[in-house]
């Protein structure tokens, strides 16, 4: 069997699909609720409710799609286009619904309603795309460059969703929402392009690269009560995953920390230091410029010192850049715009950093569930990712209006009480320190790096050949290693434990008490206590 190998076009191609996911969720997360207020005349209450109930149907939305595409392989149309890929070609034409959100003096229901088609379209598309890199590729650092491509194509389109709209405001006026329209559009056109560059320079995992119980799951035929009770069960089953719990408190340790800043930011910059939005516009582009330079940057960091450490030194970074924001007002030196771009500069080095490690993570999750449960479940993992990120994106910005709401923020008015100053600055400052703390507090635990994924690939290896049989050629310190990133004794892996809904049936593993590994700082070697 030949293993194909990943070229720059296909690093750059993949990469670029995040102008999705990454730009058209920067774009919304720092100027939507700020469009709906000041050109929409919805109250901050009235447009937070349309996040609210967009959560809801995505709450249904994203993990069904999860569970969809990894099913769909056995379909006609899945052996034909790919069972992650059918959705991404589907999707070119569908990406041109984001304009129609960015249209002012609508409707509160239009607004609901245009949102609510973005969301199940952006679902459609992300979940899939999210699954690819498992796909491509077993490889620690490939994995670790397709992630680094995508993170960093992603800043860009970020740098763009900051500038943007500040020059078409420039451009049209500071009153015209022309200019979120035309941003919007850009971004549409710029996503269906991308979208078709994944289609053609990515591919999906071979049938002979796939375990026999991975095999036999695609192609089980169930009802629609059997399907519905085994999304229902292998939903559950991904938190059963010691590691992928740890992932998410990582994962939204950082992005709810940034949704909450994204969220305020403007509003801090044009009601408590009285700047115009096009000047949040510049600090937003500055960030955004170093958070590329930081993906960059934090590519051989992850490699070098693995993904936790990396992941609390930028967290540190951000945490810090934000406490600055307001001392820089409270010392009475907001009106020093170099100082303002410094702190954003350090910002957008943490930022950058936050955004990469995450998703670099995320593409071994699928490889250790795999040595638990002898299944490739990409897409429900990716499901799971996407309903959390999208719900912590609408929480935050729910939270954000509501709480300016209460302080007495008026919409549309170009001035505010002292209250309202006082919770922007609360919110941006010390919001955002409190949910960075709970990442940095979760990555301690955190133990895979390049070392315990080579050895947790070999084993996985040894699996494939042997089916559902526990492999007995294995080290102790093999052992050691693979139990921990597991969180199961070695003799309950590969299936044999009740994880899943293949496994269901199974009895449980049992538990790693009195045999606890312990990973030392020289990048991976584990002893039992």
């Amino acid at each position: 069997m030949t293993t194909r190998k990943p070229g720059t076009l296909n690093y750059l191609a993949y990469g670029s699909g995040d102008f999705l996911g990454a730009g058209t969720m920067a774009l919304t997360s720092a100027w939507l609720l700020y469009f709906y207020t000041t050109f929409c005349a919805l109250s901050p209450i009235e447009a937070t409710s349309i996040f609210a109930m967009a959560r809801i149907v995505d709450g249904v939305v994203s993990p069904l799609m999860g569970y969809l595409t990894d099913h769909f392989g056995s379909t006609r149309l899945g052996k034909r286009f790919g069972r992650r890929k059918f959705f991404i070609l589907t999707g070119i034409p569908l990406v041109f619904s984001y304009s129609l959100m960015w249209l002012g003096d609508m409707t509160y229901v239009y607004y609901l309603l245009t949102y609510l088609i973005f969301e199940v379209v952006y679902t459609s598309i992300l979940v899939p795309y999210e699954t690819l890199v498992p796909e491509m590729t077993d490889d620690f650092k490939e994995k670790t460059k397709f992630s680094g491509a995508r993170i960093a194509l992603a800043q860009l389109s970020a740098i763009l969703a900051a500038f943007l709209p500040g020059i078409l405001l420039s451009y049209f006026g500071k009153d015209n929402p022309l200019s979120f329209f035309y941003s919007s559009l850009v971004f549409s056109v710029l996503c269906a392009i991308v979208l078709t560059l994944v289609y053609f320079f990515t591919w999906e995992r071979p049938a002979e690269k796939k375990s026999a119980v991975a095999l036999a799951a695609e192609q089980q035929k169930l009802t629609l009560g059997q399907s519905l009770g085994r999304l229902k069960i292998d939903l559950l089953s991904t938190l059963r995953i010691r590691i992928f719990r740890q992932h998410l408190g990582m994962y939204l340790g950082g992005y709810i920390a940034q949704d909450v800043f994204n969220a305020v930011f403007t509003y801090y910059v044009v009601f408590v230091l009285m700047q115009s939005a096009t000047v949040a516009s510049t600090l937003m582009g500055t960030m955004a410029v170093l958070q590329f330079i930081a993906v960059i940057g934090m590519i051989p960091l992850c490699i070098r010192f693995g993904p936790a450490p990396s992941y609390r030194m930028v967290v540190v970074l951000f945490g810090l850049s934000s406490i600055s924001y307001g001392l820089l007002y409270y010392a009475g030196l907001s009106d020093v715009f170099s100082l303002l771009l410094l702190i954003s500069a350090i910002a957008g080095l943490g930022r950058g950093g936050i955004n990469y490690v995450p998703w670099n993570i995320y593409t071994y999750i699928a490889d250790v569930d795999e040595v638990i449960t002898g299944q490739r479940r990409e897409g429900i993992f990716a499901g799971i990712m996407t309903l959390t990120r999208k719900a912590s994106q609408a929480g935050a910005v729910m939270l954000v209006g509501i709480l300016m709401q209460f302080s007495g923020f008026v919409a549309g008015s170009n001035q505010q009480t002292p209250l309202v100053s006082h919770t922007i600055l609360a919110i941006l400052c010390g919001g955002t320190l409190l949910v960075l703390c709970i990442g940095f507090a979760i990555s301690l635990r955190f133990k895979l790096n390049l070392k315990t994924h080579q050895i947790l690939r070999e084993e996985t290896e040894k699996m494939r050949v042997a089916g559902n049989v526990t492999p007995d050629n294995i080290t102790p310190a093999a052992r050691a290693t693979v139990e921990m990133l597991a969180g199961l004794p070695y003799e309950n892996l590969w299936g044999n434990n009740n994880i899943g809904y293949l496994n269901r049936h199974k009895p449980a593993a049992k538990s790693l008490s009195g045999r606890v590994a312990r990973l030392d700082n020289t990048g991976g070697n584990l002893t039992h206590l």
